[in-house]
């Protein structure tokens, strides 16, 4: 069957993909989440900027937020209409932002803007599935994560509430998460400022409903250089023990032996928006270090592949709802 079938499309739209397929796309889901993280390990910035596309019947609308470390800076909000890509990896919301794998253009008001470009180095590898693997053929499946831009160099410019940052010499990661909404709990987290070795990790993890039951689910994505690897069940096993300030991800393969055990280091974190699209509001839910630490240990059989601990690691942990949401603006034509 033709992958720009009407079939293929309304089977995209659970939220599911085929083999061969290209998770970065938009599927039509009732939330699609667009994620990029710019950071310079010598200068010792980050920059993170989120957007959660929501769709509730013929209405659009996304809540975004903006932030950075070092100073605890944050701006968040909500835009409408918004819209996906559903050609490749991409999103734009409002007359605000736009962005895809080569570029990054935020303006949430003359004191708080972004200007990036991108030069990929490594990108999601063409497979027969995405980075979860079999889940991605399932449908209906609570929650979706694919990384897509796992390296790239960035150059431009940026300012946080009127502070200017150059972003020439960073680095940059992109990621897409999607379904009907979030997890009430969920850990993840992302590393490549490793001294010495061209390498980075993200991994991903929730307590999803399963058959009225929750079910704990983490998948990891290793980058050595320009090699990809993809540890998710069957056939690789996680153990995760999550707390407030600590990330502790296990994971054992066939071949490769796993042990990654983040730190929020004395970061305070920022408390990020969620999208509740069921209620079309957004809750206050999401902790996100952006500049802790995180161990990594890989070994392949009994060779050592990576034994380094890289600092600027973002890490989260997602609760359930604590405060009250407020509603989006009302959707404005385009």
């Amino acid at each position: 069957m033709p992958l720009g079938s009407p079939a293929i499309a309304a089977y995209r739209r659970t939220g599911a993909d085929p083999p061969f397929g290209d998770p970065a796309r938009d599927h039509g889901v009732a939330m699609e989440g667009y994620y990029w993280r710019l950071f310079h390990p010598e200068a010792g910035w980050v920059i993170v900027w989120l957007c959660g596309i929501c769709r509730v019947s013929d209405a659009s609308w996304a809540t975004v937020a903006l932030a950075a470390h070092p100073g605890g800076f944050l701006r968040h909000g909500t835009l409408a209409p918004a819209s996906g890509d559903f050609d490749r990896f991409g999103a734009r919301a409002g007359d605000a932002f736009r962005g895809s794998l080569h570029e990054l253009r935020v303006r949430m008001g003359d004191d708080v803007w972004v200007k990036a470009r991108f030069r990929p180095r490594v990108t999601w590898p063409k497979r027969v599935l995405g980075a979860l693997g079999v889940a991605h053929v399932v449908p209906g499946l609570a929650q979706y994560w694919h990384p897509v831009l796992l390296a790239a160099e960035v150059e431009g410019e940026a300012c946080l509430g009127g502070r200017s940052v150059r972003l020439d010499g960073g680095h940059a990661y992109a990621e897409k998460n999607w379904g009907p909404g979030f997890a009430g709990r969920w850990w993840w987290g992302h590393a490549a400022a490793f001294p010495d070795i061209d390498a980075g990790v993200a991994f991903a993890g929730g307590r999803l409903p399963v058959l009225g039951n929750g079910a704990a689910a983490t998948a990891v994505v290793l980058r050595l250089g320009q090699r990809v690897l993809r540890f998710v069940p069957p056939l690789a096993r996680a153990r995760v023990d999550v707390r407030t300030n600590s990330w502790r991800v296990q994971v054992r393969s066939p071949r490769h032996r796993l042990e990654l055990e983040g730190e929020a280091g004395g970061e305070e974190p920022h408390w990020l928006p969620v999208p509740d699209v069921a209620q079309r509001r957004v809750d206050i839910r999401s902790q996100q270090v952006l500049a802790g630490r995180l161990h990594a240990r890989v070994r392949c059989g009994r060779r050592t592949l990576i034994d380094a601990v890289s600092p600027l690691a973002g890490l989260e942990l997602g609760e359930p709802a604590h405060e009250v949401g407020f509603p989006p603006p009302a959707p404005r034509p385009p």
